[in-house]
């Protein structure tokens, strides 16, 4: 087998450099140039493969030869809080301890939980809706918030608590960014003690006092006899509100802003052509809001006719395998009636989205809730994007109802 390999040269037409503002602010045509490279790469500054196609990333993420590996950041004594939420949940582990860990939080939010957020998160959806005006941002007054109360809401904890939640959160998700500094990783650890301290003092009241939430209902969780111990339901705690509401903010703000940039696929939906849930999974597809998602061979493993060595790691670039033509036709074409659209925004094999259901309620719904209020949204100005490419999106998007 071949290794490509390509040096770090300054941005051009098929380097990724992640650090790059041109590359944050539009990844789609470097991502191209390396899909036309091939489908397995090697880059050499960050020492992984790429894996560039729609075919790779799915070889990569539903083979079991591939696994999420945690290794804990040093120095390990330093950053603990921040390494014992990723040791102890089911994102960094791999069967048979993630199996366990996935059933016991399946088992929990199999509960009902979801059909039992639906009504609240359309009632809280309205509400914000109402306290709208003529103009506004609509991803920190109404997409950033929206998520983290509907997890509080899952969890029994109070809304007010929105802000530290989603604080602690993205203080904890910038660690995954490559080329972190030292005040990043401070931040970090602040968030994983605070964050931890939080949920604990919780798990204790819930089980003193049980609730018709999701903590209850982890507390009680049993498989085969055995519950999550302390650490565990701690970690899928954070977990669930980490993920849950990054990745729905991104969704929701590369997918609106797609729709306001292109106005006659916004008239689609308004207009009753397509529905809110066929046109959300474009709205996933089109800007990905997860670009990388990495796995580590356990053996030696060939991937689209490319040998990957045990302990080599592939990147599996998310947002380029759903620009694949060969999957999609007109990939680099924003169409809200795309369908079928096997779109990787969720993962597959074993790491699929545990929150997949949950994701695609709330965001038909708030997408829904605010386009009846106001069909007519337009931007109002530049939108600003976050200096970040794993997990991409926006800073800020301002729109005004038009006139």
């Amino acid at each position: 087998m071949t290794r490509h390999t390509w040096g770090h040269l300054p941005l051009a037409g098929d380097q990724l450099d992640a650090g790059s503002p041109d590359f944050v602010r539009d990844p789609y045509p470097v991502l191209a140039s390396l899909r036309a490279k091939g489908p397995v790469l090697w880059h050499e500054p960050m020492g992984v493969w790429l894996a560039t196609t729609h075919d790779a990333v799915s070889q990569v993420l539903r083979n079991r030869a591939f696994g999420r590996l945690w290794t804990d950041w040093e120095p390990a004594a330093q950053m603990e809080p921040f390494n014992a939420l990723h040791r102890n949940q089911m994102m960094e582990n791999e069967p048979p301890t993630h199996t366990r860990l996935r059933r016991l939080v399946a088992a929990a939010f199999g509960r009902g939980h979801v059909e039992r957020m639906r009504p609240r998160i359309e009632q809280l959806a309205a509400s914000m809706v109402d306290e709208l005006g003529k103009s506004f941002d609509v991803l920190g007054d109404y997409a950033e918030p929206m998520p983290v109360f509907v997890i509080a809401d899952l969890l029994g904890v109070p809304r007010e608590d929105h802000v530290k939640l989603r604080d602690w959160s993205q203080a904890i998700v910038h660690m995954y960014e490559p080329n972190v500094g030292a005040l990043t990783k401070k931040a970090a650890i602040d968030a994983s003690t605070a964050f931890s301290d939080y949920v604990r003092d919780v798990v204790e009241q819930r089980r003193s006092s049980p609730g018709d939430d999701l903590i209850t209902d982890l507390i009680e969780a049993r498989d085969d006899g055995t519950r999550l111990s302390d650490d565990e339901l701690v970690a899928s705690v954070v977990l669930l509100l980490n993920a849950g509401h990054e990745a729905s903010v991104n969704v929701f703000g590369n997918g609106f802003h797609a729709l306001l940039e292109h106005p006659e696929q916004l008239a689609r939906i308004t207009g009753g052509e397509v529905p809110v849930e066929i046109a959300l999974e474009e709205l996933i597809r089109f800007d990905a809001p997860l670009q990388l998602f990495e796995r580590t061979a356990t053996a030696d493993v060939e991937v689209s006719g490319q040998l990957v060595r045990a302990g080599e790691k592939v990147a599996c670039l998310m947002g380029s395998a759903n620009r694949d033509a060969a999957v999609f036709e007109d990939a680099d074409v924003f169409d809200v009636g795309r369908d079928p659209n096997p779109h990787v925004g969720f993962g597959m094999g074993v790491h699929f989205c545990l929150g997949a259901p949950l994701a695609r309620a709330e965001l038909q719904i708030s997408i829904r809730t605010l386009l009846d209020r106001f069909p007519e949204l337009r931007l109002a100005g530049e939108s600003p994007r976050r200096p970040t490419w794993v997990l991409r999106g926006y800073e800020s998007i301002n729109v005004e109802v038009a006139s």
